[in-house]
């Protein structure tokens, strides 16, 4: 980590939770969310680029089933469903022109981290919806294909949050300051 090279005697504890916790009550100075679950009430860091979500699958699986050409078409494909942290299944959102469309998809496995979601296409256990980074390793090395581009949606990115009223420690000053710096090299 940069921070820790730049800042070798601080101390960092990060935890990892897929749940919307509240991080003042967990004591927590700062915590990182996609931009648009981040509260209203909070003071937000962009901390990563937009985040778009694509649909893949194997070659193989596709040569055994049409590619979908609209977000209705999945509703015949085999698609690894992912499970959010409350338990509930996560819907596909789609968008082209301005029209969103929300698709609950059938599927035999379900999971709750991206990785495995990739690797379960990989094996061609059907189709999965995941960020595109994600996948892009493998699309380049033709691994995975995507489909529905053009329904594609792109989300803000991650940004780092705090309570605005608390008092920032040096080091989340610091990080701040950090993220800010590769923000703006980044541009």
């Amino acid at each position: 980590m940069p921070f820790l090279a730049r800042y070798p005697d601080m101390r960092v504890d990060i935890a990892t939770d897929g749940r919307l916790v509240d991080i003042a009550a967990q004591g927590f100075d700062a915590g990182i969310r996609l931009a648009e679950s981040v509260p209203r009430d909070m003071v937000a860091i962009p901390c990563s680029p937009p985040v778009r979500y694509v649909v893949v699958g194997t070659a193989a699986y596709f040569a055994k089933r049409p590619r979908p050409k609209h977000p209705s078409d999945l509703t015949s494909h085999v698609c690894v469903r992912s499970r959010m942290p409350s338990g509930a299944s996560l819907p596909w959102w789609f968008e082209k022109k301005g029209r969103a469309i929300e698709i609950s998809v059938e599927g035999p496995l379900t999971l709750d981290a991206s990785e495995l979601m990739v690797q379960a296409a990989l094996g061609g256990v059907g189709i999965a919806w995941v960020a595109e980074w994600m996948a892009e390793p493998h699309v380049h090395r033709k691994e995975l294909v995507k489909v529905l581009e053009d329904w594609s949606p792109t989300f803000p990115g991650l940004c780092l949050y705090y309570p605005p009223h608390r008092h920032l420690s040096a080091g989340l000053r610091a990080f701040v300051a950090l993220i800010k710096e590769h923000r703006v090299k980044k541009a």
